[in-house]
């Protein structure tokens, strides 16, 4: 493939377009994308991946605009991954990245890039991983990624982020629906923003009282009050990202070995599932969709049977048609 060593070589040289077409190749889920993550896997790790999440209208756009902002002053590089709701039409991003921290388009140090959920409800998009580390291979010190912010989507980001950012408003209600969401136990840092708005101070307080019940650990999640359209209170976000992340540092943080066998569980899973679709194509197994589509057989008794003919199985997820017969 001699284009995608090319591309390569340029991603590596710094080039963002290049950098662009690797996405595009993740995001689309490309064959090749085993191959890319592979060359590149050696030259990640020194990122430092913040998630910015929290319920839909909380702002974290805007406040995901001005953390860039502070960061950008202190001369640090930084990625943008902002995982927007599908299209139910054509599966892409409804949001674009076009209608988000459009102050930061000509800064050469931001690189910012929307991704679709594809239609997993609650999740992150499928290639947000592989994106996020292409940002860091590519070279930027901070990788922030914006959630859709329902469901599943804030456990998704834990998993992914050094420093988990819960973004919410006043309005967010009564504070057991936190604790329901799961929102308490995935904070590294609990944002309050539209510290102007009436009910502010009650819910920074009720935070930081259930946070105290939590008993002693290592780290202590604050709780800050923003105000990110009137850049207020920004500063403060940055510099508790940087203390956690002296924190972790302190305590010896991950050694990476046990984020590296769920990685390698998760790709294995995704390439699995990928390939799935290969089998009711496969010439080994048409006679079996065939006897399914015409009621014949059930779902059940049909997997059984694929999964008791191991050699088959193994010939049409690699994708290898037997049209002999043999």
């Amino acid at each position: 493939m001699k284009d995608l060593a090319s591309t390569l070589e340029r991603f590596s040289a710094g080039d963002r377009r290049a950098l662009a077409r690797l996405i595009t190749l993740v995001e689309n889920r490309s064959s090749a994308v085993p191959e890319v993550m592979r060359a590149l896997y050696a030259r990640k790790g020194r990122a430092r991946i913040v998630g910015l999440t929290g319920p839909p209208g909380a702002g974290k756009s805007t406040l995901g605009d001005r953390i860039i902002a502070c960061l950008r002053e202190q001369g640090r590089k930084v990625g943008v991954v902002a995982v927007d709701p599908s299209s139910p039409f054509s599966g892409g991003a409804l949001l674009g990245d076009r209608v988000r921290m459009q102050a930061h388009f000509l800064d050469e140090g931001v690189f910012i890039r929307s991704l679709s959920t594809r239609g997993r409800h609650g999740g992150l998009a499928r290639a947000t991983r592989e994106v996020v580390q292409l940002l860091d291979a590519f070279g930027f010190d901070d990788v922030l990624v914006e959630t859709v912010g329902v469901g599943q989507t804030e456990l998704d980001v834990m998993r992914l982020a050094h420093t988990t950012l819960v973004v919410l408003v006043p309005e967010a209600g009564d504070t057991i629906q936190v604790m329901k969401a799961g929102l308490l136990e995935i904070a590294d840092v609990f944002i309050v923003n539209k510290a102007d708005r009436e009910g502010a101070g009650r819910l920074k307080n009720e935070l930081e009282v259930m946070l105290g019940l939590r008993g002693e650990s290592r780290w202590r999640v604050p709780v800050l009050l923003t105000e990110a359209t009137a850049g207020k209170g920004i500063v403060e976000v940055v510099e508790q990202i940087d203390a956690h992340a002296a924190a972790l540092h302190a305590a010896g943080g991950d050694d990476g070995s046990e984020t590296r066998v769920r990685e390698w569980v998760e790709i294995l899973r995704d390439e699995v599932e990928q390939r799935l679709s290969l089998v009711l194509e496969s010439d080994d197994f048409a006679e079996l969709a065939r006897d399914l589509r015409e009621d014949h057989t059930d779902p059940y008794s049909a997997a059984l049977a694929v999964l008791k003919d191991p050699e088959r199985l193994a010939r049409a997820l690699a994708g290898k048609r037997d049209r002999s017969g043999s």
